[in-house]
């Protein structure tokens, strides 16, 4: 562990074009340095370094942050990686702190478990190269097309026919039981053997993002697999190393240049991303042996938010597509598909044309989702009108996923233009399917609670002690008397975007002062406050606290710095996020500080808008939206409650009643904050 006081002494010492200049060559333009971006394939510079704010943006893909985050992103390193290189630059001596007992022992068990999966896969690699493996499995691997380099590349092997050979092998070489068990690779019988998870078959191992061996997937070569009750694949089961949820195949690969081209191919099979990547489409990744899952999204969100789904033709590789259309579409990234023609897969399909001829078929059969779709619903539905509604219906439905309201906004606009719909029909199945995942997320978090409650008083009467008090099921109140769910505690689709503007303009005025007219009603003989201080007033006036989680670290976390040194410059703050090991606040930090279009800059200037005259506008209206959509929230639960109540047959009419006047009351307040905020302009 690097003491903090030399992580300082790095992070002052680093200059930002100094230390991008190592791996970029920058030109000066007038205060700052750009250069065309090393994350992505662009002709004209979008990349700009500041050295007055210590940042770095990219304008064409979005990419921000200090000297340490370009290390950590460029070099693929962790940031304490980072740091010791940037420590070895500038010749600061780093002496780590002394670990504890606990923190040696879980950090050695985790090195040993990796020990462990290396020494398997150079086991499997030395496998294939004796004469069984060579006879069955090269002669296998040979025969789907794969070419010496990629699989020495991708330690491609072999596990032998014996059932043991791993097993013994290794704890004759020192290997702990312990460790082969724990990993997965071995198999521990009742009469206390060892036995090898793999045995005969090929062998894919499984890489981390940091190109580190953490799982396999062995195929077996056996055609009548079904018959002799085996299955195809047979891959690592969860292990403390491994989550196949959020793990990706090839993604140490294909992560360079999917950063830049800023798009990712996702395939199915592990063959897929070979035959891909041998052809030259290195920017190609599979969901692992697994169906694609929210996790490894997210994962490949880290690289790019562009995603083109390239499965099979048939209907099970339909079906899985637009399965997941709907999980990258919710994570805010763009979809486009490619079905292979039917009959063939990726992995056949590169194998049977070369570079030129797949990327010509890929960039002629790219559909957006939203023309995927319709033609769906066209070859489908053919003249029968209700079908017709039902798919278009869905195809709505897919649009409400999207979290960001421009977006959908345009594809709406698109559905409707396509299918000859009103704009407003549209529209109203959009808003209509947001409010009802609000209401299935409120669902389930009532029944998660009532499954922990019965959980813990279980626990509590088993241990011999009385069962902890819990509030009523379902929404709570908070102080301001707004009702939010559990689960909106963390993360709420209604209230995020205002939440995310109001912590922007933190970030980026927070120290301002706002400087209102002696007519306004936020006027205070007292003196001027700042941003940060009136929001945070607002706020905390019923001890509100934000709902998204990432937001509300950021919002605690500045307020910290804000109030421990009163000296302390609005950059200062920021570079202080931007620098710290939490690279998801820094990263989401410089989205906030760092905007995408520098026009909108020289356009809010055209516009004679004083930054003072802009901020005492835009900070009281944000606020105001913001509690809008808190009631407009709360309406949304008293409903939800009242159609529980009635459905279930639970509670009096008196209760009924009670829920009903506490919607008109909501209805009313929003109606009020809606016509005070028509008056700020």
């Amino acid at each position: 562990m690097i003491p903090q006081d030399t992580v300082d002494r790095i992070l002052d010492s680093s200059q930002i074009v100094d230390v991008i200049s190592d791996f970029v060559s920058l030109k000066r333009r007038g205060a700052n340095y750009v250069a065309c971006c090393p994350f992505h394939n662009e002709k004209t510079p979008s990349f700009y370094v500041s050295p007055a704010k210590g940042i770095y943006k990219c304008f064409g893909c979005g990419k921000t942050g200090t000297a340490v985050g370009f290390v950590m992103e460029h070099e693929s390193m962790t940031y304490v990686e980072a740091l010791k290189y940037l420590a070895r630059k500038y010749g600061i001596e780093v002496v780590e702190k002394e670990e504890s007992a606990e923190e040696i022992a879980a950090r050695q068990r985790s090195e040993s478990l990796m020990l462990v999966m290396d020494y398997t896969e150079k086991f499997f690699q030395e496998s294939l190269k004796s004469p069984e493996g060579r006879s069955v499995g090269y002669a296998y691997f040979k025969s789907r097309g794969l070419e010496d380099s990629t699989i020495e590349k991708y330690g491609l092997g072999w596990s032998p026919k014996k059932g043991n050979a791993l097993s013994l092998k290794a704890l004759s070489d020192g290997y702990k039981e312990e460790y082969l068990t724990a990993t997965g690779v071995s198999i521990k019988r009742n009469d206390g053997s060892l036995v090898d998870k793999f045995y005969d078959r090929v062998m894919f191992p499984i890489h981390s993002v940091s190109g580190r061996v953490i799982a396999f997937g062995g195929r077996t070569l056996y055609s009548d697999y079904k018959s002799m009750n085996i299955g195809k694949y047979v891959n690592s089961p969860e292990t403390e190393i491994y989550n196949k949820s959020r793990s990706l195949y090839g993604i140490y690969f294909a992560k360079n240049e999917i950063a830049r081209q800023d798009k990712c191919y996702l395939v199915e099979g592990y063959l897929d991303v070979l035959s891909m990547h041998q052809l030259g489409i290195t920017n190609t990744v599979a969901s692992s042996g697994t169906s694609l899952t929210v996790e490894q999204v997210r994962l490949i969100k880290k690289f790019t938010d562009n995603v083109t789904i390239m499965y099979d033709g048939d209907a099970a590789g339909i079906h899985a597509a637009l399965r997941g259309i709907g999980l990258i579409l919710k994570e805010g990234m763009n979809v486009k598909v490619v079905l292979i023609p039917d009959g063939d897969d990726p992995d056949s399909f590169a194998r049977k044309h070369t570079l030129e001829e797949v990327r010509d078929f890929i960039a002629a059969n790219e559909q957006d989702f939203i023309d995927y779709r319709s033609d769906q619903v066209l070859g489908e539905a053919g003249n029968d009108p209700l079908k017709k509604a039902e798919l278009i219906n869905g195809i709505a439905d897919t649009v409400a996923l999207m979290p960001d309201q421009v977006k959908r906004a345009v594809y709406a606009q698109s559905v409707s233009a396509r299918f000859n719909i009103d704009e407003k029909i549209i529209f109203a199945r959009i808003t209509s399917t947001r409010e009802k995942m609000i209401e299935d997320a409120l669902k389930e978090e009532q029944r998660r609670r009532m499954r922990e409650k019965a959980e813990g008083e279980s626990a509590g009467i088993q241990g011999g002690e009385m069962p902890h008090e819990e509030p009523a099921e379902g929404p709570v109140q908070d102080n301001g008397g707004i009702a939010v769910s559990r689960k909106a505690k963390y993360e709420n689709p209604l209230l995020a975007p205002s939440e995310e503007e109001l912590v922007g303009l933190i970030l980026n005025h927070g120290t301002s002062p706002l400087e209102f007219e002696t007519d306004s009603e936020y006027y205070n003989e007292a003196g001027t406050v700042t941003v940060a201080d009136f929001i945070r007033d607002a706020l905390e006036v019923d001890s509100h606290r934000l709902q998204n989680s990432l937001l509300c670290r950021i919002y605690d976390e500045y307020f910290r710095l804000y109030d421990s040194d009163p000296e302390l410059g609005q950059q200062d703050i920021v570079l202080s996020f931007m620098n710290g090991q939490d690279r998801e606040m820094a990263e989401e930090v410089g989205q906030l500080t760092e905007r995408k279009y520098p026009l909108t800059v020289k356009n809010f200037a055209d516009s004679m808008t004083s930054v003072p005259s802009f901020l005492v506008r835009t900070v009281p209206r944000a606020i105001m939206v913001y509690k809008s959509l808190r009631v407009r929230w709360q309406e949304i639960i008293l409903t939800e409650n009242l159609q529980a109540l009635r459905k279930d047959g639970e509670g009096g009419i008196e209760e009924q009643f009670k829920l009903l006047r506490q919607i008109q009351e909501t209805a009313e307040l929003r109606k009020k904050i809606t016509e005070r905020l028509g008056r700020v302009q």
